[in-house]
């Protein structure tokens, strides 16, 4: 589109390609609702006041606002290849999302996060990438790649990259690791957006010094509080694991506005599918007595400018005409999208067409390479004088992705232990997937409550090596195996006997199936851990953040036991 043709339209002597009527629209430049006719050229937005054009949408009392913008995600969570994921969002009134392609580079290495740009070409939403920072997550795990800073290098030139990804290495910061610094450094002045939950003080005030700019780990007020008060970005964050947005919110206040934006970080295809996207927190954060102009904002124009997009985020002369007609505020219930312009989502549904020439690439190498697994390998013996002495327990805790660390007596049996479904202390195994090195970590873990069987999955934060948690040893282990038959995914088994599983052949991480199918899937793998007794709402999501050696207090890699504060290997017994 020429730009004559846009001031032309936006003056009044041409009439527009479109024009919204009869509506209102949040202008998150004075936080208001306003009403006004809005004319679009071409992708562009020309102008608001009283138009005419080649073709109008009644708005029949609607709300018209700025596409919504997931400021950091994980698409991989979702299961789904990213034009389907794409597909999936933009019938939410998503428009853009930003990703952190890091599930995949830590399988993959650099080829992950050109998978991620490749894939996301054409599709009915803008994708972002921000560069992994954390591949391996930390040295605690073994993953499938190592990227460092002259690894990154190359993709700071691509105009779809936006910076440095979620730096979880924060004891790397910290203690002046010369990589996370390279990292730091090469990537200058874009955004460097952080994850350090818990940290504070003077080690909170190091990390900021350092260029990091945003959190999104922050569960609590006080915790959320601390960094917008040191100059932080907040992310508030609902996901399928970890939600934190009923108790963030009351930190959105008139003085704090700026910074902070909306993420869902890791969230599941059926939550997706049920839920929503960013819609639902906008919805939710209205309906507990957010300023409706408040909430939209937060949804787009904060993170917009975070990022440096600047035609993105609101609706005004010269931004581009991405945009989502929602039946009121109050309900938030999205009724198209339009992205560039066109209309991309209608009813609840992808109308868009399909320019990824059918489904890109899927065919990569097998990212399955397990050693030989025997019986044996699920054995948890008792170390000569160690009978009768405590073991550290993995606690979960409902809903986040932190665990507490307990200590208490194993059941034994043999001069083994194992697990006791009474006491709902469970076997934990995780199990080296990359190179075929025999490494696995065996442990205990309290909160998945299965009464049977065992379940298992190759999404696994951050490494992604298998994970499984079961009653006994057989069932752990044909979980295991199963796991390897259907390279990588979810799985559900008792008596040796599979009962549902979500195959996941694209690097153990995403499945090459539409939405609906993937959801039907997670729907019986999720029920079927049920019937083995799990009360967990998300036992996979929960699952897969058992091994994420970053979040606290105890995780389980395939090295072993991780004491995540002191940030090192501890022994099962005490």
């Amino acid at each position: 589109m020429e730009l004559s043709h846009l001031i032309d339209v936006a003056a009044g002597r041409k009439p527009a390609d479109l024009v919204f009527k009869n509506g209102s629209f949040v202008n998150v430049f004075t936080n208001t609702i306003e009403q006004a006719d809005v004319a679009v050229a071409g992708p562009q937005i020309a102008g608001l006041g009283s138009y005419e054009g080649r073709e109008v949408v009644d708005l029949r009392g609607g709300m018209l606002c700025p596409g919504f913008i997931d400021a950091h995600v994980h698409i991989e969570s979702s299961m789904l290849s990213v034009p389907e994921f794409a597909r999936t969002v933009v019938a939410r009134g998503t428009t853009a999302v930003v990703a952190d392609p890091h599930e995949l580079a830590n399988v993959m290495g650099a080829e992950g996060i050109r998978f991620i740009l490749r894939s996301s070409k054409y599709c009915p939403i803008a994708v972002y990438v921000m560069l992994s920072s954390c591949v391996p997550a930390s040295h605690l795990e073994s993953a499938g790649a190592e990227l460092k800073a002259v690894d990154l290098l190359p993709f700071l030139s691509d105009p779809w990259v936006r910076g440095l990804a979620e730096i979880m290495n924060y004891p790397g910061v910290l203690s002046k690791d010369p990589d996370v610094l390279d990292k730091i450094r090469i990537v200058g002045r874009t955004p460097i957006d952080g994850h350090a939950p818990g940290l504070s003080g003077m080690d909170l005030c190091a990390y900021i010094a350092a260029g990091i700019r945003s959190d999104h780990e922050a569960s609590t007020f006080e915790e959320g509080a601390e960094k917008l008060r040191l100059g932080m970005h907040l992310m508030i964050r609902e996901g399928s694991a970890a939600r934190n947005l009923d108790a963030l919110l009351p930190l959105i206040t008139p003085e704090t506005l700026p910074r902070i934006m909306f993420v869902t970080d890791d969230k599941h295809v059926d939550d997706l599918v049920t839920e929503g996207h960013i819609d639902v927190m906008v919805r939710r954060a209205i309906a507990a007595g957010l300023k409706p102009a408040y909430a939209v904002r937060v949804a787009s124009f904060n993170a917009a400018r975070y990022y440096g997009l600047h035609d993105l985020g609101a609706i005004g002369p010269g931004y581009r005409a991405n945009l989502t007609v929602l039946e009121d505020l109050k309900g938030c219930r999205v009724l198209r999208t339009y992205k560039d312009g066109e209309l991309v989502a209608d009813d609840g549904a992808c109308v868009a067409v399909d320019q990824s020439l059918g489904r890109p690439p899927m065919r990569l190498r097998s990212s399955i390479n397990v050693q030989w697994l025997e019986p044996d390998n699920f054995v948890l013996p008792v170390p000569p004088g160690a009978e009768g002495r405590s073991v550290r327990i993995i606690e979960i805790i409902p809903d986040q992705l932190t665990t507490h660390e307990l200590r208490e007596t194993p059941t034994t049996l043999d001069n083994r232990v194992v697990a006791d479904v009474q006491r709902d202390l469970l076997k934990i195994a995780v199990i080296e997937r990359h190179s075929s090195s025999g490494n696995i970590g065996m442990g205990l873990v309290r909160g998945f409550g299965l009464k049977r069987g065992a379940i298992a999955s190759s999404v696994a934060h951050d490494a992604h090596n298998l994970i499984v948690v079961g009653t006994n040893d057989a069932d752990m282990l044909a979980a295991a195996v199963h796991l390897v038959k259907i390279r990588g995914g979810l799985c559900a088994l008792a008596d040796g006997k599979v009962l549902a599983d979500l195959p996941l052949p694209i690097a153990g991480l995403l499945s090459e199936e539409p939405a609906g199918v993937v959801v039907q899937q997670l729907q019986k793998v999720r029920q079927a851990a049920r019937s083995l007794g799990s009360p967990l709402s998300h036992p996979f999501m929960t699952l897969a953040f058992m091994s994420l050696s970053v979040i606290g207090d105890l995780k389980l890699t395939d090295l072993g036991l991780a004491d995540v504060k002191a940030f090192k290997h501890v022994e099962l017994f005490v």
